[in-house]
């Protein structure tokens, strides 16, 4: 039986700007249909990372496989199939929240009805500010109308880059809901996080990363069963993903 094809591969990826390596022969696979988890503090990789998944970056060696395809000569097609919402979305100011859904429809060649274009701004919890310019909405709701965005054009793999950062707790948990939801329609989520507690509650997996290279991967649970680095007897819990992360990749102050 044949094996079926990664939603993400990875192989011997490395990528530097001058002197600094990002991503440092790095490999890793993600399954269809998971939520995978990237974590790591600041000058990780991650951000570097998953430009090369969304075909914004080459790298300077190795490959990059998304969805079966070739990065290298197949980012158009990988571009019509994938969801992105950045760390920052550069909103349409002059445009209502309803419009930039219809419009970013267009882009992909997507005729959504208006009431479709509704029920997607339901679904991201922004249906009554539908009319609604960028500027009278809270930073919290810019990210979630940039979610709406990653998802008109009905991907197969969405990559969210620090969600729910700026969220308050109510919103944040049902976005939490609704990538569970992307997940249960088979859909597959790469989710890079700050949060452990994020990591925890919704990755079927979680990469770690440090000055571009991959130190662990495996489950949240899988990573907590892992050895720890003091010695037993000063081990007064099971560890946490948290005190995993931090073993991994220390508690020296990173800059922002």
């Amino acid at each position: 039986m044949t094996a079926p094809i990664p939603a993400i591969e990875v192989i011997e990826a490395s990528k530097s700007y001058g002197s600094v390596r990002a991503v440092n022969a790095l490999t890793l696979s993600v399954a269809r249909g998971e939520v995978f988890g990237l974590l790591g503090p600041n000058g990780a990789g991650k951000t570097t990372l998953l430009s090369l998944l969304q075909g914004l970056r080459r790298p300077d060696r190795g490959q990059v496989r998304v969805l079966g395809l070739d990065m290298a000569t197949r980012a158009r097609d990988i571009k019509r199939r994938i969801g992105v919402q950045l760390q920052r979305t550069s909103l349409l100011p002059d445009l209502t929240a309803l419009q930039q859904v219809g419009l970013f429809a267009r882009l992909y060649g997507r005729e959504l009805s208006r009431s479709g274009a509704r029920q997607l701004l339901a679904r991201v919890g922004l249906e009554e500010r539908a009319s609604s310019l960028p500027v009278t909405l809270s930073g919290g709701q810019q990210q979630r109308l940039a979610l709406a965005l990653a998802l008109v054009n009905d991907p197969e793999i969405v990559f969210l880059d620090e969600p729910t950062a700026g969220l308050d707790p109510q919103a944040r948990h049902n976005l939490w809901d609704l990538i569970r939801a992307l997940r249960a329609e088979g859909r597959t989520v790469s989710l890079s996080t700050h949060y452990i507690e994020e990591a925890d509650a919704l990755c079927d997996r979680v990469a770690i990363l440090d000055h571009g290279r991959l130190l662990a991967v495996d489950t949240p649970g899988g990573l907590t069963r892992r050895p720890p680095a003091a010695p037993a007897a000063v081990i007064s819990k099971a560890p946490s993903l948290e005190d995993v992360f931090l073993q991994l990749t220390g508690r020296a102050w990173r800059e922002n």
